[in-house]
């Protein structure tokens, strides 16, 4: 009997120790209970949720459910929602909110979030998030936010840990910045009406791991005005493969 039991312990280790972290989106809606002719006011959430490796997991999905309280909120902070249904919710709320305070201004509300998990390794994990939102004004704004994990522990890897020499990798970037977008070497980086902090060449706050390469990607007003649109530059990896701590 102790010898079954000892045989059924080994099992559920063994099967414990080969999962893998996987991944399966689930989906989000809330539409506004208010009546609307057109351009009813909505939200749609359709995001990679963690699964398998609960400590792995729990870590990657607590901090996308975070980000996208940063991006789906309108109000001077975030929400405080616990999870995604919730989160939409507020949203609608918001609008609601507002529409009665200002029933002429307000229509149109909208949010739309897709995200998928855009490179996976035994080093990093990189999960994409496209948005867009609108709560009123001439236009919404659509962007792409960048999220970087340790795929053995869950936690976060900022951009600057990315490279073994940041410095360098900078200066070689801002080369082949230059170079793309025909900025003449000793001029102003904004010299072609480009609108990089303090005339300074930065990288981009969203760094992507892709099949093709490394992307560097500049939303909309970051580096340049909404009218220009992002900017972005992708190095192949066998290019700069001397730079980077993971692959």
């Amino acid at each position: 009997m102790k010898q079954h039991i000892f045989l059924v312990f080994l099992f559920l280790i063994f099967i414990s120790c080969n999962k893998e972290l996987s991944f399966k989106n689930e989906t989000f809606k809330k539409k506004s209970a208010l009546p609307c002719k057109t351009d009813c006011p909505q939200i749609t959430i359709d995001i990679p949720v963690a699964k398998n490796i609960p400590v792995v997991a729990d870590s990657i999905n607590k901090k996308i459910l975070s980000v996208l309280k940063e991006i789906v909120y309108f109000g001077e902070r975030p929400s405080e929602a616990k999870d995604y249904n919730s989160l939409a919710a507020s949203f609608i709320t918001s609008y609601e909110e507002m529409h009665k305070k200002f029933p002429g201004e307000t229509f149109g509300w909208e949010a739309k979030i897709k995200g998928n998990v855009e490179y996976q390794s035994g080093q990093i994990l990189n999960i994409k998030l496209d948005h867009y939102t609108f709560t009123g004004g001439a236009h919404g704004y659509q962007g792409f936010r960048s999220l970087l994990f340790n795929p053995k522990t869950g936690k976060i890897i900022f951009s600057d840990q990315l490279f073994k020499n940041e410095k360098e990798f900078k200066a070689f970037a801002e080369k082949e910045f230059r170079n793309k977008y025909k900025i003449p070497a000793k001029a102003n980086i904004n010299v072609t009406g480009l609108m990089f902090e303090k005339d300074t060449f930065q990288l981009p706050q969203n760094i992507f791991y892709t099949d093709e390469g490394l992307l560097l990607y500049y939303n909309s007003y970051e580096a340049a005005s909404y009218a220009d649109g992002p900017k972005e530059l992708l190095f192949p990896y066998e290019k700069i493969n001397k730079y980077l701590k993971f692959k």
